[in-house]
C-alpha cells in the first residue's frame, strides 16, 4: 500500500477546503483525504462528492486544535502510506467584522487555530512528507495588508530571512498578550487578529521552506503559502468575487507542481504568481 500516493486537506468539509478536495480528486493520481473536526460533517461531504459528482475522497478525522487528533492522523498515514505526498493546511477561522466578542478574545481564539494549531500540524506532519512532496499553507492577502499596517520594526522582523520559528512564536504570543493589556496599537500591531494570524502562517511557511533546504535539500520538496482570493464561503460571505472552485485554483496549482520543478518554494503565491512579501 505504501507505494500509492496520498494527499491530505485540512478543514476539508466545506468552502475552499472542499473545493480543493474536489479538484484533487479530479487531478491528483493517488488517494485524497478530506479531513474535518466533525466526522459527521466530513463523512457527509465525502458521500456528497461520490453521489453528486462521482468523485472518490476518503475521510479521516482531524481537529487541528487537538494534539492527540494530529498524532492519530500522523500515525495513520505513516502506517498506511509510509508518509504523505501532498499536505494542504487549509483549516482556519475568522470572526465576522460585526462580532461583539472583545478583541483580545478574538486575538487569542484566532491565533490559537490559525497559527498555533497550524504550526502543530506542521511539527507532526512535515517529517512525513515524502521526497518531491508538496506542502501548501493557505494564508491570505490580509496578511499583506496587516504587514503593511505593522510598525517598521515588526515589518523588518516578519520580512527577515533569518527569523527563527521560536522568534516567530514569541511574536505571535506577544500580540495576544498586548491585546489583553490593551496596548497592541502602541506596540506596533495592526487592528486585525485574522491578519496577524495569517502573517504568522506566511512567515512560518518561509521558515519551514528554509529549514527544508537546510535539512532535506536533495528531496525536492516544495512548500509555499498562498492566498486563495476573496471567496464566497461561510467565512467571507456571499459578496465575495470568487467561487470556492476558483479559490482552490492557486492551492491546487502549488499542490500539483511537477516533480522536476525547482520552485516556487518558500513564497507567498496569489493567482498562481509569486508575490512580494
Amino acid at each position: 500500500m505504501a507505494s500509492s500516493k496520498v494527499a491530505v486537506v485540512t478543514g476539508g468539509n466545506k468552502g475552499i477546503g472542499l473545493a480543493i478536495v474536489r479538484a484533487l480528486c479530479k487531478q491528483f493520481s493517488g488517494d485524497v483525504y478530506l479531513t474535518a473536526r466533525d466526522p459527521k460533517l466530513g463523512e457527509a461531504s465525502v458521500k456528497k462528492l461520490q453521489e453528486e459528482e462521482g468523485l472518490t475522497a476518503l475521510f479521516h478525522q482531524l481537529d487541528i486544535n487537538d494534539t492527540h487528533s494530529i498524532v492519530a492522523l500522523k500515525d495513520f498515514f505513516k502506517g498506511k502510506y509510509g508518509g504523505i505526498d501532498v499536505l494542504i493546511n487549509n483549516a482556519g477561522i475568522a470572526f465576522k467584522g460585526a462580532d461583539p466578542t472583545p478583541f483580545h478574545t478574538q486575538a487569542e481564539v484566532t491565533l490559537k487555530t490559525n497559527f498555533f494549531a497550524t504550526r502543530n500540524v506542521c511539527t507532526e506532519l512535515l517529517p512525513l512528507i515524502k521526497p518531491h512532496g508538496r506542502v501548501v499553507n493557505v494564508s491570505s492577502m490580509v496578511s499583506l495588508s496587516a504587514l503593511a499596517n505593522c510598525s517598521k520594526e515588526l515589518q523588518e522582523k516578519f520580512r527577515s530571512d533569518s527569523i527563527t520559528e521560536d522568534e516567530l512564536v514569541k511574536l505571535m504570543e506577544k500580540f495576544v498578550e498586548d491585546t489583553k493589556k490593551g496596548i497592541h496599537s502602541q506596540e506596533g500591531w495592526p487592528n486585525t487578529a485574522y491578519g496577524v494570524s495569517k502573517i504568522g502562517v506566511t512567515v512560518l511557511s518561509r521558515i519551514h521552506a528554509r529549514k527544508l533546504n537546510e535539512e532535506r535539500g536533495a528531496d525536492g520538496i516544495l512548500l509555499n503559502a498562498c492566498c486563495p482570493g476573496w471567496v464566497r464561503t461561510d467565512m467571507a460571505g456571499p459578496k465575495a468575487t470568487k467561487s470556492p472552485d476558483e479559490g482552490a485554483e492557486t492551492p491546487v496549482y502549488l499542490a500539483l507542481l511537477p516533480p522536476n520543478s525547482d520552485g516556487p518554494h518558500g513564497q507567498f503565491v496569489s493567482e498562481k504568481k509569486v508575490g512580494k512579501w
